[in-house]
């Protein structure tokens, strides 16, 4: 379940494969569309070109397609060789962006590293 969800982002789950849109500007100007997939299998080519079809429904010129598994090498082919630019975030990228953002993670120990203070000592 997706708590506190920005108000820039608002699921959409079951429309035409489109799950979320994310408006990168206050006026919604430059969308980017989202597809989330919680699977365990590899996501292949045939749904990285739906998606890429759903974008073309919308006159999308981007997209994130995010899954918990991993993408084919088809699939990011695929992906890195149409006009539209569509983002693959796989597992392993998920997990350290939420890292890297502090989202769904809490900090269990924090470590001070100290370096010489060269200011402190006299040029003698």
């Amino acid at each position: 379940m997706v708590k506190n969800i920005p108000s820039f982002l608002w699921p959409r789950s079951g429309d035409e494969g489109i799950d979320g849109i994310i408006k990168e500007d206050r006026l919604g100007l430059d969308i980017i569309y989202v597809q989330a997939k919680r699977w365990e299998s590899v996501v292949g080519r045939p749904d990285v070109q739906k998606f890429a079809g759903a974008l073309q429904g919308q006159r999308a010129r981007k997209g994130v397609f995010i899954t918990t598994s991993t993408y084919s090498r088809e699939a990011m082919a695929f992906a890195a060789n149409i006009e539209t630019k569509i983002i693959l975030i796989d597992g392993a990228k998920l997990a350290e962006l939420m890292i890297d953002h502090g989202v769904g993670v809490t900090t269990e120990e924090t470590y001070e590293v100290k370096r010489i203070d060269s200011d402190y000592f006299p040029d003698d």
